[in-house]
């Protein structure tokens, strides 16, 4: 008992257990005498946080925290809340994905799952919750992991990274979440080669055998943990909608990548336009990287033109797509089915053949919003912004690629190009820009603005599902927030003020589940069952 209280980091207090805790807990002797209280450890942590010299040696020290004491650590993190989300997830995270085995201390609660052994699924989603009551589960398979690729077992850290936001965010009890990384192998050769790599050394497999896990897995979970928010994250673009459409209109799912994006970058098109006093079916949408992310985010803005009252057909002709072969017409070749929808005839177009390009294609079809998720860093040139600029009052851009390094273009250069009249949000943190006696402040177009709210919403109204009115719902509160009558007003609220606007998301999502009648629980007050909900970093 008396070591295991100590290695238990979601009842360990460390120094903060109080002289009489030490007698009963037979600890007497095994701490250093001084009994702390947990702000004054909060403090001593961030103190030996600051003194780390780059943001790996921040994370990994953060983590160590983690291991050890779960309160302390989201105390901490709870007081520095902007500071600490680069630290704890993107981009710093990227960098401890890609060096996970290497690094590796401890297993942090995940499960890790084999492809080659489908009969200990169950078994080994028991062993990882320890009687722990599971409420939100984070899964991937590490294929498509941030804009770095296929990292195998190694993507396990995503998930961890990804529930540490949900509970500071929003409050989610860090003891009822569980992240979990599905082994079906890599293509990641240097993985395969490398003699520390933890994971599977063999390729991904596809195909019936890899669908029939997945659908292993789900029954597991539900079986396991009956009231589970399940999010998928980061999975292939081969597997990650296939997966979503499978399951979501009969249980509690989510896919952050193609949903969370989605509804961050429609909540920052909702500030814009709150800032710009124009309406969204005025718009020619231009979706610049077209893989799981970007075509997610185009059917979003597509479903919010039908709620806005625009027919299929009308709403289709705001939207054009580019990938790397410019743009997608509807007989180029391998069209994923996500993108089938907005492919645009060749007959529209005098010129069809040579809109190869992003510029060829901005001065053919004149976009208003232009959204990167092309992972193609420096794509959005000055030639393709002034061009954009020059048929449109307030440019809409957010190039959303992430980590910094695979960003289209930077806020401070957009804000020159436009002449200061871009609208900007991009999807890493971008510091205040100074133009012209102005200082401009750029949205971060950050599904940690909107993910934890929504998990947070749907668990505390017991939604038995995730629909498009929720998802609306929560966009519309976000974008509800911007001040559109200050100079260089940003288009999404900051995320340093995470925790209060993911009570807003919460409240608009477990409201719309309520009024549809998809709670299956009584819930007489929405604001009751959030509160009720909500776990506080206290001993």
């Amino acid at each position: 008992m008396t070591q295991s209280i100590l290695n238990d980091p979601f009842k360990n207090k460390g120094t903060a257990f109080t002289e009489t805790e030490r007698q009963q807990l037979g600890l007497v002797g095994m701490l250093p005498p001084m009994v702390q209280t947990l702000d004054q450890q909060a403090e001593q942590v961030y103190q030996q946080y600051q003194s780390k010299s780059s943001a790996l040696e921040k994370r990994v020290f953060l983590m160590s925290i983690f291991n050890e004491n779960r309160v302390l650590f989201f105390k901490t993190f709870s007081q520095h809340v902007a500071e600490f989300m680069p630290i704890v997830y993107d981009p710093t995270i990227a960098t401890t994905v890609e060096h996970y085995s290497e690094l590796f201390v401890q297993p942090q609660n995940a499960a890790f799952l084999s492809i080659d052994d489908p009969d200990s699924i169950e078994e080994s989603l028991k062993n990882a919750a320890n009687g722990r009551d599971i409420r939100l589960l984070c899964v991937t398979d590490g294929e498509g992991i941030l804009g770095i690729g296929d990292w195998g077992t190694q993507g396990v850290d995503i998930t961890v990274g990804k529930l540490m936001v949900y509970t500071a965010a929003a409050g989610i009890d860090p003891s009822q979440v569980l992240p979990v990384v599905i082994d079906a192998g890599t293509n990641n050769e240097g993985l395969l080669k490398n003699p520390l790599y933890l994971g599977l050394k063999q390729h991904r497999v596809r195909g019936q055998r890899y669908d029939q896990f997945i659908d292993q897995f789900v029954s597991a979970v539900e079986n396991q943990f009956p009231d589970v928010y399940l999010h998928f994250e980061d999975f292939g673009r081969s597997n990650a909608a296939n997966i979503l459409n499978r399951y979501k209109d009969d249980q509690l799912v989510f896919n952050d990548d193609i949903q969370g994006t989605g509804i961050i970058v429609l909540a920052g098109l909702i500030g814009a336009l709150n800032i710009s006093k124009q309406k969204l079916t005025d718009q020619t949408y231009l979706c610049f990287g077209a893989g799981t992310a970007g075509a997610g985010i185009t059917m979003r803005v597509y479903n919010e033109m039908l709620a806005a009252g625009l027919s299929p057909e009308e709403a289709k002709q705001h939207f054009y797509m580019v990938d790397k072969q410019g743009l997608l017409f509807t007989d180029t070749p391998d069209l994923t089915p996500e993108q089938k929808p907005f492919a645009r005839s060749r007959s529209e177009f005098a010129n069809p053949d040579s809109l190869t390009d992003l510029l060829s294609v901005v001065k053919a079809v004149h976009p208003t919003i232009m959204v990167g998720t092309s992972t193609q860093p420096g794509t959005f040139t000055e030639s393709v912004v002034t061009e954009m600029a020059a048929h449109t009052e307030r440019p809409i851009i957010f190039p959303i690629s992430n980590p910094t390094k695979l960003m289209e273009a930077s806020a401070a250069d957009l804000i020159k190009w436009t002449d200061g009249k871009g609208l900007i949000a991009t999807g890493i943190p971008s510091d205040n820009v100074e133009y012209k006696g102005v200082t401009y402040q750029i949205g971060q177009a950050n599904n940690a603005l909107i993910y934890p709210g929504l998990g947070l919403g749907a668990i505390a109204s017991a939604a038995s599902v995730l629909n498009d009115a929720m998802i609306s719902a929560a966009a519309h509160s976000l974008g509800g927030i911007v001040d559109p009558t200050q100079p260089g007003a940003a288009v999404l609220p900051p995320v340093s003020k995470l925790n209060q606007f993911s009570d807003t998301v919460a409240t608009a999502v477990a409201q719309s589940a309520v009024d549809q009648k998809l709670n299956q629980k009584p819930i007489e007050s929405v604001r009751d069952a959030i509160h009720q909900t909500q776990w506080q970093p206290e001993y």
